[in-house]
């Protein structure tokens, strides 16, 4: 955990080289990764991707998701990605496509003694069965989507509380806050007793000017202003 924030901090990306740079900052815990940001990144080989990435960074969690959407292919699926390292997480949504939970087949995961994610949880009803579904003395992560219930007008507040007053409860279950948009979020799922937030780069990048006095962001900002004016190359006297 780190001390200057109180909570584990997680990147979210699938950009090999910005992982390699944001783990340089010195206060990521861990890793976390999903379908689209690897689309994004341009990986082309999940399982070379996901060997490189373990290799590089063996010593903290890393979370893979699965791909299909049928159980007996997300559990074939799941079995590699636990097999690439002992810090590996098995990311399995709530949810399939077809709006089918996928409790039993976390806890079927769960008692082959898969370390788990489950992703996309946005309801405590969905935080119940997915702690329900962990195997005892097992080691999960269920992750809440605040952010995107945010983006639709949702007040995530009471739901990020309730979920984290369960998850203490039960060994079994890391909170992971997910779809961070400000810096102020880390500050608020630590207050909330949250055990992870899994930050975007961008973020990241924000979270080393922590510190800077409300002075220093006001000269700044000017300072950049004053630079860009430079780089502009004319003037409105002219």
């Amino acid at each position: 955990m780190s001390k200057q924030f109180k909570i584990d901090i997680y990147a979210d990306g699938a950009d090999f080289n910005e992982m390699r740079q944001v783990f340089q900052y010195g206060f990521v815990d861990g890793f976390t990764t999903n379908p689209s940001l690897m689309k994004k990144a341009g990986v082309n080989n999940y399982l070379s991707f996901a060997q490189k990435v373990v290799a590089e960074f063996p010593a903290v969690p890393i979370s893979f998701e699965v791909f299909s959407n049928d159980f007996l292919n997300m559990e074939k699926e799941a079995k590699i990605i636990s097999a690439l390292g002992e810090n590996v997480f098995v990311k399995i949504p709530i949810l399939t496509i077809n709006n089918q939970s996928t409790k039993p087949l976390i806890a079927q995961l769960s008692r082959q003694g898969i370390a788990i994610n489950v992703t996309a949880v946005t309801t405590i009803e969905q935080v119940q069965a997915a702690i329900s579904a962990f195997a005892k003395g097992s080691s999960n992560i269920i992750s809440i989507f605040v952010g995107r219930l945010a983006d639709t007008g949702i007040n995530p507040k009471n739901f990020v509380k309730k979920s984290a007053q369960l998850c203490q409860k039960y060994p079994e279950a890391k909170l992971l806050w997910a779809s961070t948009r400000e810096v102020q979020n880390v500050y608020e799922a630590a207050a909330n007793n949250v055990d992870i937030i899994t930050v975007p780069p961008n973020i990241l990048s924000k979270l080393r000017q922590v510190g800077k006095t409300a002075e220093q962001v006001s000269l700044d900002t000017v300072q950049g202003f004053a630079a860009d004016i430079k780089q502009l190359g004319f003037s409105i006297l002219d």
